[in-house]
């Protein structure tokens, strides 16, 4: 990236792990939130431009993997806690909610269109890259962005909103 020297690197690294610490309270957790900013730094490296903003930008990676990793482990917590579940088990009576969640949020996914679940399924679950999910699919990756943010958009509305009534044909 740029041209800092080994002491300024160090010192960068300790500050982003303090932070990474901070957000999620296990060293473990945090060493690979810093890896990931820095390989996620190091792979767009060209969309940063001048040396004094690349501390903010590393921050801003880091807050963001934070996020979006905090939220893939709810989706995915949901729906691990309805799939494990084996058929001749019954359910406790604290365990009714996360089952109702669990399947409240399998139905508001299957009432995602099936652009949308291709690529949540692709990307959230199968972790494959943007790039990867375009050549996949045969459309262009600024397809794939903007329809899987318009698909977590919609995921999100379904599952933490006020989702909207399914749309009702008038018969004759």
């Amino acid at each position: 990236m740029h041209d800092l020297d080994d002491q300024q690197w160090r010192e960068l690294l300790q500050r982003l792990r303090r932070f990474a610490l901070w957000l999620t309270r296990e060293p473990g957790t945090a060493d690979d939130l810093v890896q990931a900013t820095v390989e996620r730094a190091l792979s767009r490296r060209g969309q940063q431009r001048d040396a004094d903003s690349l501390r903010p930008w590393l921050f801003t990676i880091l807050y963001r993997l934070f996020l979006d990793g905090k939220r893939r482990e709810r989706l995915h917590a949901r729906w691990l806690a309805w799939f494990g579940r084996g058929q001749a088990e019954e359910p406790a009576g604290g365990e009714i909610e996360s089952i109702v969640l669990a399947q409240a949020d399998l139905q508001a996914f299957a009432r995602l269109s099936p652009e949308q679940r291709a690529l949540l399924l692709l990307v959230s679950v199968e972790g494959l890259s943007y790039k990867e999910a375009a050549e996949t699919l045969g459309i262009p990756i600024g397809t794939v962005m903007s329809r899987l943010s318009r698909a977590r958009a919609a995921l999100r509305e379904l599952t933490e909103g006020n989702p909207a009534p399914p749309a009702l044909r008038r018969l004759k």
